[in-house]
């Protein structure tokens, strides 16, 4: 009986969505999982989760929020099962927020957007490894050396997964772009995705200095909450910007919109998330970042999401950086 109800309440709630939601059959096809395909009660199992999960998602949508929740490649996970597949756990980032800096630029224009320029790569996929951090630097590394004048390549996170541990990294099981950047002053370079290529998984540092494929000089950390003009926003206007922020168990369903919470936290030692700021803008007068995520295209608005701006927030402000070239 309890079964019975539970179906129906689903039923309930796909009918309150504006846009169709798949059935879980619907989204095997979209995202095979043939793992537990051929294991019945594995199966049921992951279907209960699903349908939790959109009745989660037609609850966040019926709220009439800011944005809105859909479902993607991870939505026959429970939110503890999805930390567990990132392995997100807290990093302390107190160290950038305390050496931040302020840029001299006071007027910055209404909207900025480095995709347009074509000086962002192609959105990654970390898989079932913490390495998020590694994914910002190199995503930063590489807009930023495009910016400066060379071609826009494709760098290797593996490469700092398994070599920059000697800069308080810890390879799948977290880091932080600042530390990154400095691994990368002491290297001298990065290789190429293609010559060191992702595993998602811990291995031996394999760097060749042969390879290296592009470089910096130094990093610039943006002093701490600052989202005035000659802040983090006045940054993006220059290249993308490394972010770090706090996940929180509603954002794994975002779709589209401006993200916002009131949930989350914003202090240095509550960050569990990098990505990188590729831009900002207004949506429906309301102010956002635009910004590139390393879960795959399945997530968000095809990889990336908007997220508040201004009221620094889950700490996104708290310790944000970029590499010099």
């Amino acid at each position: 009986m309890k079964f019975f109800l539970f179906l129906c309440f689903v039923c309930f709630v796909f009918c309150l969505e504006t846009e169709p939601v798949p059935t879980f059959d619907e989204w095997l096809l979209q995202y095979p999982k043939p793992e537990y395909q051929n294991d019945p009660e594995r199966l049921f199992h992951r279907r209960m989760v699903y349908e939790e999960n959109v009745a989660d998602i037609s609850r966040i949508n019926s709220e009439n929020l800011t944005w809105t929740a859909g479902v993607n490649a991870y939505s026959d996970l429970t939110w503890e099962e999805f930390k567990e597949y990132f392995n997100i756990a807290p990093q302390d980032c107190s160290a950038t927020a305390n050496s931040g800096k302020s840029l001299t630029r006071t007027v910055i224009p209404d909207s900025v957007d480095w995709r347009d320029k074509k000086m962002v790569t192609p959105v990654k996929n970390q898989g079932s490894c913490g390495s998020c951090w590694a994914f910002s630097t190199t995503g930063a590394v590489e807009s930023s050396w495009a910016i400066a004048g060379n071609p826009l390549v494709e760098l290797a996170e593996q490469q700092l997964v398994d070599c920059a541990g000697g800069f308080k990294n810890n390879g799948c099981n977290g880091g932080l772009p600042s530390q990154a950047f400095q691994y990368l002053m002491w290297t001298k370079g990065q290789e190429l995705g293609s010559d060191y290529r992702y595993t998602a998984r811990d291995g031996r540092c394999q760097f060749s200095t042969s390879k290296i494929k592009a470089s910096i000089s130094d990093e610039f950390n943006i002093t701490s909450g600052d989202e005035s003009d000659t802040g983090l926003p006045g940054a993006i206007v220059g290249r993308p910007v490394s972010i770090c922020y706090q996940v929180v168990s509603d954002f794994n369903k975002y779709k589209s919109g401006v993200y916002q919470s009131s949930r989350c936290k914003n202090g240095p030692h509550d960050v569990n998330h990098a990505v990188l700021a590729v831009g900002y803008g207004t949506e429906n007068g309301t102010p956002y970042y635009m910004v590139k995520n390393s879960w795959g295209t399945s997530f968000g608005i095809s990889g990336y999401f908007k997220i508040l701006r201004g009221k620094n927030m889950c700490g996104l402000a708290t310790c944000s950086s970029y590499p010099i070239v």
